[in-house]
């Protein structure tokens, strides 16, 4: 049983940290998608500094972040960038994208193209640090392939996650010489987020179970509820980019798929899955080259031979899951 006494000391602990997070994070930007995380940080920094919030969709898309977004900027009265991009600036962020993370792995590339052209263009509107809602659903376990796991079961799994977390907006920010802060990796709050019981993270509310329980329940009284009870999305999702899956579907013929596909596993002993892998594949070999271990211990893709973190379950060059 969760006691209502037990689960307000917690909610009161959270906000604290995290306003104690933000205050040591503290930027001129952040990227809002409009999520939970985002807009809890959002929350707490535009009572501190007067904050441009960044908010990124292709245009024509199905993009549901840029009304969430609009929702939570207008409740907190913030200045907002919305930038809808067309095709050609998706297409030509790509390489970008694959040269940096080095990876060819279809949903990273989804999801990191749209954090790529977000802090592009806060550079360009001047804007040196931005802050990001990475770490969130890491810690508070924030992913649906949790919920049905036992707490055994989802306590070992996390355990496994915080030993290979990993963010693209890290590298991308470097490549881009704009500093990203991410207030729910601070170090305090990291390390309350990971000794807290896992029955706060994951926990039916009405009908439906929900990650980040603790978290939503945190800032219920304080967000609109159609942001805290908004269901987690990938960023491709929310911004629209995994169009790309049928756009490149469409780019390539099955003939031409086929025989680059059977070319790949003969000369590199790399295995393509899909359309899209292909077109991000030949940009990845013409920039970085043919994917190789580097280590003859431990652990390695067999899609692609690359090597793999020994706790990771995927592999971050391909994508190839389960590994």
């Amino acid at each position: 049983m969760v006691g209502l006494m037990e689960v307000e000391e917690i909610c009161i602990k959270i906000r604290s940290l995290l306003k104690e997070s933000v205050l040591r994070n503290l930027s001129e930007g952040i990227l809002l998608s409009g999520g939970l995380d985002t807009s809890i940080l959002a929350y707490l920094a535009s009572d501190i500094n007067k904050l441009k919030a960044i908010t990124v969709a292709f245009n024509g898309a199905f993009a549901p972040d840029v009304e969430y977004a609009k929702l939570i900027t207008k409740t907190l009265n913030l200045d907002h960038i919305v930038h809808l991009f067309d095709k050609n600036e998706l297409f030509n962020s790509i390489p970008m994208v694959i040269k940096t993370l080095k990876s060819f792995d279809p949903m990273e590339i989804r999801n990191s193209v749209s954090i790529f052209i977000a802090l592009k263009l806060a550079k360009e509107k001047g804007i040196k640090s931005v802050m990001t809602g990475d770490g969130s659903d890491e810690l508070f376990a924030g992913y649906s392939f949790l919920f049905e796991l036992n707490k055994e079961q989802l306590d070992d799994k996390l355990s496994k996650i915080w030993e290979s977390m990993s963010f693209s907006s890290i590298p991308l920010s470097k490549a881009l010489n704009i500093d990203v802060k991410i207030p729910f990796l601070d170090q305090e709050l990291k390390s309350y987020a990971m000794n807290l019981d896992s029955k706060y993270k994951i926990k039916k509310e009405g009908h439906k179970t929900w990650g980040k329980w603790i978290l939503r329940k945190a800032f219920d009284d304080i967000l609109p509820k159609a942001i805290v009870w908004r269901e987690k999305a990938p960023i491709e999702y929310g911004s629209g980019t995994n169009v790309l899956t049928s756009l490149l579907e469409k780019m390539v013929n099955d003939f031409e798929f086929e025989e680059k596909r059977k070319r790949y596993v003969e000369e590199d002993n790399v295995v393509i899955r899909s359309k899209e892998q292909l077109w991000y594949y030949e940009i990845y070999r013409s920039i970085i080259g043919i994917p190789k271990k580097a280590r003859h211990n431990g652990k390695n893709c067999p899609f692609c031979h690359s090597d793999v973190n020994e706790y990771a379950n995927y592999c971050r060059v391909c994508g190839a899951y389960p590994i």
